[in-house]
């Protein structure tokens, strides 16, 4: 079977729009989350939360548990800052993971509904391979982390622990988390929508007046010129 070009070139660039939106819906939570973390007195950047996360997980992936590497280290938000996670850059769902465990994460964080646990993280540490189709991607992912599944039914349900024993020290952090998925969610889907039809807008007038200025200067250029002339061109 050949690769589909044609089909894996129409998936980027309709990608594109939807690109921007999500960005601008990740700068909202990150700003929301600046004034939730002064509201609290605490934030991720303090050595005092640093100290805690390095406490509770040491040196390995909250996930996984294998050690970390300098360049394969990556900020975990256990609920994804996105529109669909509405996680928050505050203490309590920020720690540490590996690059790996990271972005195979990613695939449950961009669901618009869980079916295995009701948040991300939760969800990522639920692929045990006993509720989800052979073929789940996730799940296929922690088979090659632990092939034996008694050893990897304990990882998992010893992450999940360990998870949920560091969040319980920051009960304020949660209950601001808590409010905001319940309350953020329209307003966020109205961003989203509103982000994509301005920056669409925008894009189209800008892309009109350049092409337009471009195929003026082109028609005007010395190119035409010299063509219309009967001079080959690059002589």
């Amino acid at each position: 079977m050949t690769f589909p070009v044609s089909a894996y070139l129409q998936k980027a660039t309709s990608r594109a729009k939807s690109d921007v939106a999500n960005k601008l819906v990740s700068m909202f939570l990150h700003e929301l989350s600046r004034k939730i973390s002064s509201s609290l007195g605490l934030s991720v950047t303090e050595v005092t939360y640093a100290e805690a996360v390095a406490t509770t997980f040491g040196s390995t992936c909250c996930y996984c548990g294998r050690e970390l590497e300098n360049d394969r280290v990556a900020v975990e938000h256990l609920d994804g800052m996105n529109r669909f996670r509405l996680g928050l850059h505050i203490p309590g769902n920020v720690i540490v993971a590996c690059r790996s465990c990271n972005g195979e994460k990613r695939r449950d964080d961009q669901l618009t509904e869980l079916v295995l646990a009701e948040s991300g993280w939760e969800s990522f540490l639920s692929h045990d391979s006993r509720r989800c189709a052979h073929e789940c991607q996730n799940c296929s992912y922690w088979r090659r982390v632990c092939p034996d599944s008694l050893g990897r039914e304990t990882m998992l349900r010893s992450a999940r622990g360990r998870i949920l024993s560091f969040r319980a020290n920051y009960p304020a952090s949660l209950e601001w988390s808590q409010k905001s998925r319940v309350i953020l969610k329209q307003r966020i889907d109205s961003l989203y929508r509103d982000c994509q039809e301005f920056a669409a807008a925008q894009i189209r007038k800008t892309v009109d007046e350049a092409f337009s200025t471009l195929a003026s200067d082109i028609v005007q250029g010395p190119v035409v010129d010299r063509i219309s002339k009967g001079i080959a061109v690059g002589k």
